[in-house]
């Protein structure tokens, strides 16, 4: 008899993976589709809705026929975050490209807002700065450019989404428009407070409600499955989260005091939290998860470029083994030579928040080489998540010890040990390249009934590796090269 397990779908900007994970937490077989991200215009950022949701389809097929008996327990899915879709409701059709989470095109209407002077009222309600990369402008500017798409959105004819919400209605066959609080948090539309849309929100920003996903926990059941090439109808849909909220619950970091690092296209830093903690210092607070019963709160730093970088280097230098070839370019030299990269391609996220700001290379002498250049490519990830994790230290109010880590870069070693020598802690490395998926998956678990507590799903094994920082390393004057290096990019932004 076939062991139940959880089908796990892992919507990312640059891939989606789905996986089938058993109980013991493991990961039965995997299949993964590769996407194409374009950019239209200088900042802006956008994906095909329809090829996304292929994606998701084709994966779904490989994975289910390659364990054909396979009891199906639950659907988890967690997702790219602040990405959005605006869709036919009665055809499903989408009206527009996906605006991707890392774009810029609604960068005026931000400007507006603050310079209206409203950036307190905003981070008090949901957390958040004034910033391009949060939902809400997205939609608005997805509205404004469809024919008569305000009007037909306050009808109900269109929906409005972030990517948990598409995948789920057309998993769904249509039935379903909802998200999760995680994903909802990250819209600049949902009141942190009362954990429901704000209607002063929605008119500020002149989004209908009518078009807005019904907002759900982040572990119950949201429904059942359509019949979907060979996933099969009535399977319990039973978790949506974002991915950097997934990663950091399949850690099993549930308590205040862990902090993880996601090393993706963009990075993101994130510490649980018992209530919300409204940053002074450029950070986002936001919902860690959410059960029926309790919501878990977090602090999150985000950076827009981190393999984001490592791929900008790897197209032109022309390498064809990304990882592998960059991090052995950059082993091959003892130091960047006092090269710094400020990988600044749509601006500088947390604790910046400078959406003019634009990349540069500093630092540069006729020595300089490739290997100097992506050895400082790998060192620029590191010192963005210092930024990020220095501040998280100082209003997290507790001790932030070791640095847990996951994602596509941190496999890179030379990164790994540099991040340790330049936070001063230890890093300790999931070796899981799936720990968004294997979150997601707890937590359709949990609402299915597969693991009965958090404490359950904490005790199951999470193979990982160490990095303890090196004590010779002059931390101090290069990170203050690293601060100089900001500080130029910023002054060329404004």
């Amino acid at each position: 008899m076939q062991k139940p397990t959880i089908l796990a779908i892992d919507q990312g900007t640059t891939n989606t993976k789905v996986l089938l994970v058993d109980q013991n937490g493991q990961v039965v077989t995997r299949a993964a589709r590769p996407l194409t991200v374009t950019y239209p215009q200088p900042a802006w950022v956008e994906q095909d809705p329809a090829a996304l949701w292929r994606s998701v389809q084709e994966a779904i097929d490989e994975c289910l026929h390659a364990a054909p008996q396979t009891e199906l327990a639950a659907i988890a899915i967690t997702n790219q975050r602040e990405s959005v879709v605006l869709w036919e409701r009665a055809t499903g059709q989408p009206l527009g490209p996906c605006v991707i989470w890392q774009c810029q095109r609604g960068a005026a209407l931000c400007q507006q807002l603050a310079a209206q002077g409203l950036e307190p009222m905003l981070r008090q309600r949901t957390g958040l700065t004034i910033d391009p990369m949060f939902s809400a402008s997205k939609m608005r500017w997805l509205l404004d450019n469809t024919p008569n798409g305000h009007q037909r959105a306050e009808a109900g004819e269109l929906c409005l989404g972030t990517i948990d919400s598409w995948v789920l209605f057309n998993l769904s066959g249509g039935r379903l428009h909802a998200c999760d609080l995680t994903n909802a948090s990250r819209t600049q539309l949902l009141n942190l407070h009362t954990l429901q849309w704000d209607d002063e929100l929605l008119a500020l920003f002149n989004i209908p409600a009518a078009a807005l996903p019904q907002v759900n926990p982040s572990s119950t059941i949201y429904g059942q499955s359509a019949a979907v090439g060979a996933l099969p109808a009535g399977i319990p849909i039973a978790s949506l989260i974002g991915d950097s909220h997934a990663a950091l619950f399949g850690h099993a970091g549930f308590q205040p005091g862990a902090i993880k690092a996601t090393y993706g296209t963009g990075s993101s830093l994130m510490t649980p939290t018992a209530a919300p903690v409204i940053s002074q210092h450029g950070l986002s607070t936001t919902i860690a998860w959410a059960m029926p019963e309790k919501v878990t709160y977090a602090l999150e730093g985000n950076i827009y470029a981190t393999g984001a970088a490592v791929q900008w280097l790897d197209q032109l230098l022309d390498l064809t083994n990304r990882q592998q070839n960059i991090e052995t370019l950059a082993a091959s030299v003892a130091d960047t030579g006092g090269v710094y990269l400020v990988p600044a391609f749509v601006g500088l996220g947390a604790p910046h928040w400078n959406n003019r700001a634009r990349g540069l290379i500093t630092g540069l002498t006729r020595g300089a080489g490739p290997a100097h250049l992506a050895r400082a490519t790998l060192e620029s990830i590191a010192y963005q998540v210092r930024d990020v994790f220095d501040v998280m230290q100082a209003e997290a109010g507790v001790n932030l010890t070791v640095l847990l880590a996951d994602g596509g870069a941190s496999q890179n070693n030379l990164l790994m040990q540099f991040q340790a020598d330049m936070l001063a802690c230890p890093v300790q490395r999931n070796l899981s390249t799936d720990v968004s998926a294997l979150g997601a998956a707890y937590l359709a678990g949990l609402a299915a009934g597969l693991w009965p507590t958090e404490a359950a799903i904490a005790d199951l094994p999470r193979p990982h590796d160490r990095f303890e920082p090196n004590a010779a390393v002059d931390r101090g004057s290069l990170y203050a090269g690293w601060q100089a290096a900001v500080a130029r990019t910023v002054f060329s932004g404004e």
